[in-house]
């Protein structure tokens, strides 16, 4: 199969869509695929074009997997709000509409797109009917319920209204439309894609390079290089640092407990709330501030843990799936996460760690404090964490069904997984 992939992010971003764009790409190479990737220079976590490249520039790369990537320019602002970021997506669909019209003499089998973002659709949508090519929208975010329920953008107005309506009918001209969890394959079909073609395509972990390791049987550099004691329980959120995560919670947390002389937490990542959290959380003796690590040490940064700390927002459930769940969980550690009953994160995390309400600062202490006195109810949500991420969220496990998934659409078929999702 040829297959085009029109997306906002891309390697060598280390966290979000654009690390499993990146890794789906390469494996679908390996599988003997033809693969090309129209994406942005990285920029993400950071908000900062990577050094190395320019926000003006089209450039053309080759991976060493052997994915042709081309560059397109794009507005990056240093401080994101609703409007800035509707130009920072503006600006990216239309620098990359000449190089995916370009693609037209390849002629893909098949042209995929990745929401965020949806301002990218209509020309992927377009080439898919020009090339004579199936065209696959692939949902790892609603950034357009996100934007007005997170009041990036003003709710309820006219703006809110038509963004809507382009959202339901943009979604209608895509032959297959994907996203990573039930509840949000069901948010699917209330916007109006029907059961044929809204199919669920999680996201996963390689659970060969997360391993899980029983916690204190092996020396760990992290420990080792925070100066942290072996008897010390690790509370570790490792991730983006954004608006969608509720990581008010974190610092809070971190003051409540600062007379645990047992306990320790690590905050890893970059983002929007990275200077927040130094400024509230950075002279706390209990607290140790990283940035976002080489892919190459993440198995032992996860391995650091006792415990992972995932905090989200109310308002975000079920429009948002946390993609670093799969690497917690793929490190047989408990997770504790702030989430709403019956909403997909809270079924995810149920066996696996706790959840308590989102924002509640009390509560989240106290799921702490139970966990950190009770090692054997620890090891063994961990030992069930690791087993469902071997089972159900494995690189080779998700990535082949995606792969049929494919082979079907090309074979103008129903999807395979509708009736496991609905």
């Amino acid at each position: 199969m040829r297959i085009l992939l029109l997306g906002l992010n891309y390697s060598p971003e280390l966290t979000g869509i654009g690390k499993y764009s990146g890794e789906m790409m390469e494996w679908l190479v390996e599988q003997g695929h033809e693969v090309r990737v129209v994406t942005a220079p990285p920029y993400y976590p950071e908000w900062k074009v990577r050094e190395g490249y320019r926000w003006w520039e089209y450039r053309t790369e080759q991976s060493s997997a052997g994915v042709r990537i081309y560059r397109c320019p794009l507005y990056v602002p240093k401080r994101p709000n609703g409007w800035r970021r509707l130009l920072h997506l503006g600006s990216f669909a239309t620098s990359s509409l000449p190089i995916m019209l370009r693609q037209l003499l390849w002629r893909p089998d098949i042209v995929m797109t990745i929401e965020p973002a949806l301002f990218c659709a209509p020309t992927a949508a377009l080439m898919a009917v020009l090339s004579g090519a199936s065209a696959w929208l692939h949902v790892q975010d609603f950034e357009i319920d996100a934007a007005f329920d997170l009041e990036l953008l003003p709710a309820g107005g006219s703006i809110h209204k038509f963004a809507l309506f382009y959202e339901r009918a943009i979604m209608q001209v895509f032959d297959r439309v994907s996203t990573i969890s039930p509840n949000m394959v069901r948010r699917l079909t209330s916007k109006g894609v029907s059961k044929e073609k809204a199919i669920l395509f999680p996201n996963w972990v390689n659970v060969d390079e997360v391993t899980a390791s029983v916690p204190g049987a092996l020396p760990n550099a992290y420990r080792h290089e925070l100066g942290i004691r072996d008897d010390q329980i690790v509370l570790l959120y490792s991730g983006n640092l954004g608006h969608k995560q509720g990581l008010e919670i974190l610092p809070q947390v971190a003051e409540a407990l600062r007379e645990r002389k047992d306990l320790h937490f690590v905050f890893c990542g970059d983002g929007a709330y990275r200077r927040p959290l130094e400024r509230f959380a950075g002279s706390l003796p209990n607290v140790s501030l990283l940035h976002l690590q080489p892919r190459a040490r993440l198995n032992e940064l996860l391995n650091a843990a006792d415990i992972h700390l995932l905090p989200q927002r109310a308002d975000a459930a079920d429009l948002v799936m946390p993609s670093k769940l799969t690497g917690m969980m793929a490190s047989g550690r408990p997770v504790i996460t702030t989430a709403v009953p019956g909403t997909q994160l809270a079924d995810a995390v149920e066996g696996c760690g706790l959840v308590v309400p989102p924002g509640d600062v009390q509560a989240f202490t106290q799921a702490i404090l139970a966990l950190a006195d009770a090692r054997a109810e620890r090891l063994e949500m961990g030992r069930t964490a690791r087993c469902y991420a071997e089972e159900h969220m494995g690189r080779d496990y998700v990535l082949r069904r995606l792969e049929k998934e494919m082979r079907v659409l090309l074979a103008s078929g129903p999807a395979l997984e509708v009736s496991e999702q609905q």
